[in-house]
């Protein structure tokens, strides 16, 4: 007799986001008996595929778009078929839609995962409408959770968190800043408006409006692509600010932290954000905005600083105080890797994942 054989399907296979965690995720689940097969319904720039066949996981990925979504629908069921999945584990929205349909259909129970903030709204009513098809709903974060009860009507009974991040004791610490040296701030992201880059810039505009002069020089450098760019360069250009630059997508993020001493996350929204949980690992204190998981993770005047979304004075006045105390630096980003090493320790994020695989036995 052979295992349960679980059909872990996503959107997409670019780098970051949903597409980062899976060999971990998929690893715990192969770890608890699970056969898995990572099922994508289309490539997009295929960023994710060599961590996952690094991770000796089957990936297929569909020669399709990302609107043709019946030809996407009858691969999924020739997919799931030929197979024999007796488990479907969906990640976003489209996934997850198309899960839902076919899932009762063919049998297979859902298991639906949830990592996003925000959801467009026709999205929202029909993940509404066939919530109860899910045999189980599964939410990034403690904030997730409580949008995903919320505008789904998911219940108690059939929702429960697995945080999408494992903190690596191997994670490369941060070189302390040293007097005499150039800060370097960074951030890691795509160039989309969610990320609030632009609100940085703002912030800085604000900074120099009122006169202030950092006592150290400083760079920011933020490591990504997306259609932002050109705008948020003539957004720099326009206010002044040389002191930031797009560094385009990082391909060994570990590396590009482990050179700063400061890290960004001044989105207007977010799920968990595993890019700035990486930074609190690799022992960078955070100046993030009050959205999502970060909201609990960020500890002011601890490991970081909290500023309102969408708010360029709170997240200048975080900027000031960070950039006028760099000597208290290394103390608050030694506070935030011990402190992710615990929260989101290996051992955790495993017995969490199993937990839920053997609730679905």
């Amino acid at each position: 007799m052979t295992g349960p054989r679980l059909a872990y399907v996503i959107n997409s296979l670019e780098g970051g986001g949903a597409a980062l965690p899976v060999p971990a995720i998929l690893g715990v689940l192969r770890g608890a008996g699970a056969q898995v097969r990572v099922l994508a319904l289309t490539r997009r720039d295929g960023r994710a595929v060599p961590a996952m066949e690094a991770a000796g996981l089957d990936v297929v990925v569909r020669e399709g778009g990302e609107t043709d979504h019946l030809a996407a629908a009858r691969w999924l069921t020739r997919e799931l078929r030929g197979w024999g999945a007796t488990h479907l584990w969906t990640s976003l929205s489209r996934a997850t839609i198309l899960g839902l349909l076919l899932g009762p259909h063919l049998g297979i129970p859902v298991i639906a995962w949830q990592h996003n903030a925000f959801l467009k709204p026709w999205n929202e009513r029909i993940l509404r409408m066939f919530q109860t098809r899910a045999a189980m709903w599964v939410a990034d974060s403690r904030v997730v959770e409580e949008l995903t009860a919320g505008r789904l009507a998911v219940p108690a009974d059939r929702l429960v968190t697995w945080p999408i991040y494992a903190a690596d004791p191997a994670m490369p610490q941060a070189r302390a800043w040293q007097p005499g040296e150039v800060l370097r701030l960074c951030s890691l992201g795509r160039l989309h408006p969610a990320k609030g880059y632009d609100v940085l810039i703002a912030a800085l505009a604000r900074l120099r409006e009122q006169g202030f002069r950092s006592p150290v020089p400083y760079e920011i450098a933020i490591a990504g692509d997306g259609a932002q760019g050109a705008r948020l360069t003539a957004l720099a250009a326009e206010a002044g600010i040389d002191e930031l630059r797009l560094a385009g997508y990082a391909t060994n993020p570990r590396g590009f932290l482990e050179s700063r001493h400061l890290y960004l996350q001044p989105s207007r929204r977010e799920g968990f954000c595993i890019a700035a949980h990486e930074a609190l690992t690799a022992g960078l204190p955070v100046i993030a905005s009050r959205v999502g998981e970060l909201a609990f993770s960020v500890r002011p005047q601890v490991n970081g600083w909290l500023a309102e979304p969408d708010d360029p004075a709170s997240l200048a006045t975080a900027l000031r105080e960070a950039l006028s105390a760099p000597e208290a630096l290394t103390a608050m980003g030694r506070q935030a890797r011990a402190q992710i090493l615990d929260e989101y320790s290996q051992a955790r994020f495993e017995r969490t994942g199993r937990a839920i695989w053997s609730c679905l036995g």
